[in-house]
Parts: structure tokens; sequence; C-alpha cells
């Protein structure tokens, strides 16, 4: 009878081990700032390699490479500011 209790108090550890709570995730204002200042980041790039390609010092693929990569980052926040606004917009239709 000891083993039974033994294995089902190392059962029970295991379980509970298993679903305490771990490190909580990033905050929403934590990731919209790491976001921003990734976008900001990409586009001082793209904008120093089109400074370096008018000075001749970046070769045009590298230039149409931030080029690319600004327009993507663009795309990406206007994407995801339509989406806020629609999810705002679904907020306010709600009824009280």
């Amino acid at each position: 009878m000891d083993i039974k209790k033994s294995l089902a108090a190392q059962a029970y550890a295991q379980t509970r081990s298993a679903a305490a709570p771990g490190p909580l995730p990033n905050s929403a204002e934590e990731e919209a700032a790491r976001f921003l200042g990734n976008l900001a980041e990409t586009l001082q790039r793209g904008e120093g390699t089109a400074r370096a390609a008018m000075t001749g010092g970046a070769d045009p693929h590298a230039l149409v490479e931030a080029l690319a990569s600004s327009q993507s980052a663009v795309a990406t926040v206007v994407t995801v500011r339509d989406r806020v606004v629609e999810a705002y917009q679904e907020i306010l239709r709600m009824p009280v």
C-alpha cells in the first residue's frame, strides 16, 4: 500500500509542476514598443542605403533590397492599424 501512495504522490507532484504558471508573456505595450522599434530601425536602414546609393556608395541591388524591406514594413504597419481600427469599431457596435 505504501508503494501506491508514493506513486500517487509522485503523479500529483508531476501534474502540479506541469500546471504551475511559467513566466508571463510580454505585455502588449512591450510587444508594440519592440515592433515599432524594429520598424524604425528598418526604415532608418532603408534611408541610409538610399542616401548611400545617391552618392554612389551602395550598389543598386542593396538599394532594391532596402526599399523592398521598407515597403514590406510599412505595409505590415498599415495592415495592423487597419485591424486595430476594425476591432475598435466592432467594440463600439456591441450593445451595452
